[in-house]
């Protein structure tokens, strides 16, 4: 077995025999090894180091983001509330909104140049410093709009309590209006109904017309020619002037005598309704006087019986009175 791989317990140790010149060099591995170790430590500590610095430069961003959205809030909040101030005085108030409609192209404008700033999500500062200059030119001008708003306030007021006092001077005029008038009218009515006629007196005599014109009053009817219908009439209330009286003559056998040769009609009496009457007669009276009025009835043949004459004058009765003929004798 002399051939064999292993070393013989004879065989030198190579380590312990080799010369020191040829050993390995410890010192230079250990160089090398803190080189490397410091260049590790170098780089984690850059690593360390950019990080803070990123993240120093995020919160300042962050920071810098916080403020410019709580600038453009601040400046919206201020843009709102001015909107509100101009809704809340001009939204009830037509007056204002036709003078709004006057400054509708300045306001319009400063409206439209705040919401251009406020969409510019890179506003910047400056931009936002210029929409706050708008925000207070648009109160300036809603300011001027308040103002308006009390004065007219003040006015409409004003206005609102002298229509109120008008509106019932105009309601106790119309009251006493009505009311005089209401009296005017019953007093029209009143001395209406006291300008009528009182008639005394009346006669009613039958006539016969003789051939030399001499005139012979006679009962029988056979030879009267007319009855002669008269009597006075006065009123110290009546008014000067023309009246009418209408003479209603009811025949022996009941019914009003009525021939339009006579200028028969009807008449709307106050108390009697619409009777017919036989005829009319004007008379020209003068106020506070007594009158005497003869009026004929003429017609071709007078029965025998009762003849009643009624005289209406202003719608009343006035007068009555009822006269009777007789057939008569022979020599009658």
């Amino acid at each position: 077995m002399a051939n064999t791989n292993y070393p013989s317990a004879n065989q030198p140790n190579d380590t312990g025999n080799r010369p020191v010149s040829n050993r390995p060099n410890n010192t230079t591995k250990n160089v090398a090894i803190g080189v490397l170790a410091a260049a590790l430590l170098g780089t984690w500590g850059y690593f360390l180091w950019d990080k803070n610095n990123t993240d120093e430069k995020i919160q300042i961003t962050q920071a810098q983001a916080t403020t410019a959205t709580s600038s453009r809030d601040s400046v919206q909040l201020l843009y709102n509330d001015a909107l509100t101030r101009l809704d809340s005085i001009t939204g009830n108030n037509n007056n204002l909104q036709g003078q709004l409609s006057e400054n509708n192209s300045e306001i319009t404008k400063l409206k439209n140049e705040i919401n251009r700033i406020l969409r510019n999500k890179n506003a910047s500062d400056a931009d936002l410093r210029r929409a706050k200059s708008l925000i207070a030119t648009l109160n300036g001008k809603i300011a001027n709009l308040e103002a308006e708003v009390a004065r007219l306030t003040g006015e409409n007021q004003e206005l609102a309590s002298a229509n109120t006092q008008l509106t019932s001077e105009k309601q106790t005029l119309e009251t006493n209006l009505q009311t005089t008038t209401a009296q005017k009218d019953e007093l029209a009515s009143t001395v209406d109904v006291a300008s009528t006629f009182s008639a005394s007196n009346i006669q009613i005599r039958p006539i016969q017309e003789k051939r030399n014109g001499k005139e012979k009053e006679t009962s029988t009817a056979r030879r009267v020619d007319k009855l002669m219908i008269s009597f006075d009439v006065e009123n110290r209330v009546a008014r000067s002037g023309p009246a009418d009286l209408y003479v209603m003559v009811t025949s022996p056998a009941g019914q009003i005598i009525s021939d339009p040769n006579m200028g028969s009609g009807t008449l709307t009496t106050r108390t009697d309704g619409d009777r017919p009457y036989t005829f009319k007669t004007s008379v020209d009276y003068e106020q506070g006087t007594r009158k005497t009025i003869q009026v004929p009835l003429r017609q071709e043949n007078f029965a025998t019986g009762n003849y009643k004459i009624e005289i209406y004058q202003n719608g009343f009765k006035i007068a009555e009175g009822v006269r009777t003929l007789k057939k008569g004798g022979i020599f009658g």
